[in-house]
């Protein structure tokens, strides 16, 4: 049997253990998929130690700190600067924890078909791991990224400064953080939702609702509204394939 998992820290909301556990029952896959929720990262090594993994994911809120426990990253995971899937490789009797990023398939693949030609400029409200991903997309797309986050540093904008003529002048709208998941419902980013228009696309990554307040608002004002399920199955398949590509 082939062991796999995902680590982070809450997983009730985790989507991936149905998603597999589903397929290996239907694709007759002698696998398992276990959920890890690790206190701190520095526990993923006695993980390791405890079960003889194939691949594992990573989410909230490990995409980035994982890093240093990671021998080899593939091209896009190193440019992305977050991880969200590990592949365990077997090489001369060692075994090789290499890192990939496959949110960026999956939000690529999920977002492209919703574009149109005035979606030139974006706001992605935050700047975790899954934020490093959603920026790494827009840019190969040619739109110009402004991340924004609860305070203001560098090249980063706070709340506060999103003005409505900041709003007006983004019309793709990003939300890379877990506000509004489950049971966390009632929350949302605080911007200026009245000055949403129908030329606003309002994507949000979390799934779970399948409409969270930050699209609520959006719709109520005409926008184009996109939750992240899409981009969840997306990077789940993009994964699998990882894991059973040969090295």
């Amino acid at each position: 049997m082939r062991y796999f998992g995902l680590i982070g820290k809450p997983l009730v909301h985790s989507f991936s253990q149905r998603y597999f556990t589903q397929k290996f029952q239907e694709e007759s896959i002698d696998a398992a998929y276990g959920l890890y929720e690790l206190d701190k990262i520095e526990d993923l090594k006695q993980l390791c130690q405890q079960k003889s993994f194939s691949g594992l994911n990573v989410t909230i809120p490990y995409k980035q700190s994982v890093l240093p426990y990671l021998s080899e990253f593939d091209e896009t995971a190193r440019a992305v600067g977050a991880v969200n899937v590990i592949k365990f490789v077997r090489r001369s009797g060692e075994v090789v924890l290499k890192g990939y990023n496959s949110d960026v398939i999956g939000f690529h693949d999920s977002l492209v078909p919703l574009l149109r030609p005035y979606h030139k400029r974006a706001l992605v409200f935050g700047t975790g791991g899954a934020s490093k991903a959603v920026e790494y997309v827009l840019s190969r797309l040619g739109i110009e990224v402004q991340l924004v986050s609860r305070q203001a540093k560098d090249s980063v904008l706070s709340y506060e400064q999103i003005t409505p003529e900041v709003l007006q002048s983004y019309q793709l709208l990003v939300n890379a953080t877990p506000l509004g998941t489950f049971p966390h419902v009632d929350t949302c980013v605080d911007i200026p939702y009245q000055n949403i228009t129908n030329k606003h696309l309002l994507y949000d990554l979390v799934y779970n609702p399948q409409e969270t307040l930050f699209l609520r608002h959006g719709k109520e004002r005409g926008a184009q509204v996109m939750n992240g399920y899409a981009m969840l199955r997306g990077q789940a398949e993009a994964a699998w394939e990882i894991w059973n590509k040969q090295e």
